[in-house]
């Protein structure tokens, strides 16, 4: 972080949220998922991890 570079995360959809209670979609498409295989690079934050955290057997991640 001393070099002004922001980590980031790549986190990969691989289940479906067919049948999850609600939150876990809104958490999906929060973290700009909503389609399997779908994959986005999020900076690594507190506030990514936990909702990475909370759908974590429907997301893949990578750091």
């Amino acid at each position: 972080m001393a070099d002004g570079k922001k980590t980031t995360i790549r986190v990969t959809q691989t289940g479906s949220p067919i049948g999850r209670p609600s939150d876990q979609r809104a958490t999906l498409i929060g973290l700009g998922l909503n389609k399997i295989n779908r994959t986005r690079e999020l900076e690594d934050t507190l506030a990514v991890r936990g909702m990475v955290n909370k759908v974590k057997h429907l997301v893949r991640v990578e750091d």
